[in-house]
């Protein structure tokens, strides 16, 4: 069985207020144009296909003419898309019935009364076990591996089993996420890589933006990682891979294949941080008609010079450099007393570490059980957002 992977598409996304629709619509034409050459059993999307539970009317335009011209590209390809935590589960659900005349799986919400109907079979070829973001305070115990039990007791040929999910598994490279900690990234607690269970051949993973394939998996646990950079620290290549499974039990031949953007985010300096006097000098020596998105990394005393943003949009004024921000970060002092963030450094802050923060400069209690039952209540207003 040939797969092709790839997940966390974002379409709608927007960086500093810049329309991304060209980027992305490149980039599923890169997709579209492998699976000519390919012509894959299945094209498995692992989940945020949209960068919020609510895109417009255009993007899901986008999506839509996407994903047809796709089918169209390779008619024997299944098409299995399951929801991300970004996406709307319920949304994904309402024309799941009309996706399937085409060849195409649309998957937005775990069916805990049904579970064998996320195993999509391939006759012939293998099965695919299509799980969609779910939180994981919801997930039945065991779930990964009564399903592969199931898929298990059908094998009687010994065909390969893939298994897609939208999730932080342990031990992942995070880099590029804003706030991950080893035991959450983007809103999602971290899954032991045992949870997973045994019995599969391949894991089609999403949620985490860089390419990868997990310690410890045996080559056979991998997030494909976004097409497109959604952020100026996922300062790596970006890709989706094509997986090969000879049969139940073999090692997957994995391949990645570049996704190259029209449009790359660049940092300056490319590394670190530097004064703002470098920094400007860097930044009027930008070749200004370089299709990019430009960011400055800027170390302050104090604070940044006030006219600071006014100069740098002036740099960026014209040309096809398009200027997004400057990101101060404060020089580390020794003798400093209460914490003072710059705008960016607060950004990049999960909820539960400025609860932790303001608690401990106020004087006031955050113990563990407190510090659950605040994350409880982010994760059901973020589930309510997802299902508005």
């Amino acid at each position: 069985m040939k797969i092709i992977h790839t997940s966390d598409w974002h379409l709608g996304h927007s960086l500093y207020g810049y329309d991304r629709t060209a980027e992305q619509e490149e980039a599923l034409r890169q997709i579209e144009d492998l699976l000519r050459k390919e012509t894959p059993d299945a094209l498995v999307v692992s989940g945020d296909i949209y960068d919020t539970p609510q895109p417009s009317s255009a993007v899901q335009t986008l999506f839509t003419e996407a994903v047809m011209r796709m089918h169209r590209s390779s008619p024997g390809t299944e098409i299995i898309i399951t929801a991300g935590n970004h996406d709307s589960g319920a949304k994904h659900e309402i024309s799941r019935v009309l996706w399937e005349t085409q060849g195409v799986r649309m998957i937005g919400s775990l069916d805990k009364n049904n579970l064998p109907s996320h195993i999509v079979e391939l006759p012939g070829r293998g099965y695919v076990i299509a799980i969609p973001y779910c939180s994981e305070r919801l997930l039945p115990e065991g779930l990964w591996q009564e399903l592969l039990d199931e898929v298990a007791v059908r094998n009687g040929d010994n065909l390969p089993v893939v298994l897609s999910a939208h999730l932080t598994v342990g031990g992942c490279d995070f880099k590029g996420h804003d706030g991950g900690k080893d035991i959450s990234v983007g809103g999602i607690d971290a899954l032991p890589l045992e949870e997973l269970g045994t019995g599969y051949d391949y894991v089609a993973l999403g949620h985490i933006h860089r390419p990868q394939t997990l310690d410890g998996s045996d080559g056979r646990v991998r997030y494909s990682g976004t097409p497109v950079p959604v952020s100026f620290d996922e300062a790596y290549p970006h890709s989706v891979t094509v997986v090969e499974l000879a049969s139940h039990g073999a090692a997957p031949l994995i391949r990645e294949v570049p996704v190259t953007t029209p449009r790359p985010l660049v940092t300056l300096p490319s590394e670190g941080f530097a004064p703002w006097d470098e920094v400007l000098r860097l930044a009027a020596a930008y070749p200004k008609d370089h299709p990019s998105y430009v960011r400055l990394n800027v170390e302050v005393e104090d604070y940044l010079p006030s006219e600071a943003q006014a100069e740098a949009r002036a740099l960026f004024a014209e040309g096809e450099a398009r200027f997004c921000l400057v990101n101060a970060r404060r020089k580390v002092s020794e003798t400093a007393g209460k914490s003072a963030l710059t705008v960016s450094e607060f950004r990049s802050m999960e909820p539960v570490e400025v609860a932790r923060l303001y608690a401990k400069e106020s004087d006031r209690l955050f113990d563990e059980d407190l510090e659950a039952l605040f994350n409880e209540v982010v994760a059901k207003v973020k589930e309510n957002e997802r299902n508005a």
